[in-house]
């Protein structure tokens, strides 16, 4: 599980590809009582949560929100536990709480991108996908320095069979950050699987160069350096040595 540095965790995914509602635990220094302790709900729910046990889960992030009702965390967590028992058993009003929480948690940080994410792959799961691109191209408006939001843009054109409007968001996404990894695996898995193999081991070599802890991104890339040494190409590898190069699928790696 990764950690942001000064807020939470990526989501744990526990669906298709680009179905991300999961839960993330607040490991940021709190000042305040009230703060740790919602901190130890959240951390606690975490657990619980992974161990299938969602309604108490469910208890623990409202704990949370009670004892720091100003952090985004809280909300997300309990909006990501809600929206998994929403899609597990067919219950709609789990489901609507859970947006409702996306969106409060939206409002104590617009730039919350596990939330903005959660919310789109909600919208889209209810049959409202042009209100995720809505979402998106806002978040992507107010917030036009930073990556993410072109990057879950492009999650949501590939699932719309728009693969190269996709490209063209990653391509963005990388002219402001050219050290995303995310980016970058994802920009090498769409040229991938149109063929562009060269350009995508450049991709992928350069996403390993930043985050060496993609198996898959690596396992592909032996792949593809197999098959240049095979016509004469020259490829070199970036990847450390040590990464794992086991994997016998012949396939671009599945996941950003």
């Amino acid at each position: 599980m990764s950690t942001n540095s000064s807020k939470s965790c990526q989501p744990q995914a526990n669906a298709p590809v680009w179905v991300t509602s999961a839960i993330v635990v607040c490991l940021a220094a709190a000042s305040g009582c009230s703060n740790i302790q919602s901190q130890a709900a959240n951390v606690e729910g975490v657990r619980l949560y992974q161990q299938g046990n969602y309604q108490q889960a469910s208890d623990r992030f409202q704990q949370a929100i009670a004892q720091n009702p100003k952090s985004p965390e809280g909300y997300y967590n309990l909006a990501a536990s809600l929206h998994k028992t929403g899609t597990l058993y067919n219950r709609p009003n789990d489901l609507k709480q859970a947006e409702n929480l996306y969106n409060q948690c939206l409002e104590r940080d617009p730039n919350h991108a596990e939330c903005y994410r959660g919310l789109a792959v909600l919208l889209t799961e209810t049959n409202r996908k042009q209100e995720a691109f809505n979402l998106l191209n806002h978040w992507s408006s107010n917030s036009p320095k930073s990556a993410e939001p072109k990057i879950e843009l492009a999650r949501l054109l590939e699932e719309s069979n728009q693969t190269e409007q996709a490209k063209a968001q990653l391509v963005d996404a990388l002219t402001i950050d050219p050290h995303n990894a995310r980016a970058l695996t994802a920009l090498g898995r769409l040229r991938d699987q149109s063929g562009d193999h060269m350009q995508a081991l450049a991709n992928y070599q350069r996403s390993l160069s930043e985050n060496r802890f993609q198996p898959e991104v690596a396992a592909r890339v032996a792949q593809l350096q197999g098959a240049a040494a095979a016509t004469g190409k020259v490829a070199t590898a970036i990847a450390p040595a040590s990464e794992p190069r086991t994997a016998t699928t012949s396939q671009p790696p599945a996941r950003y």
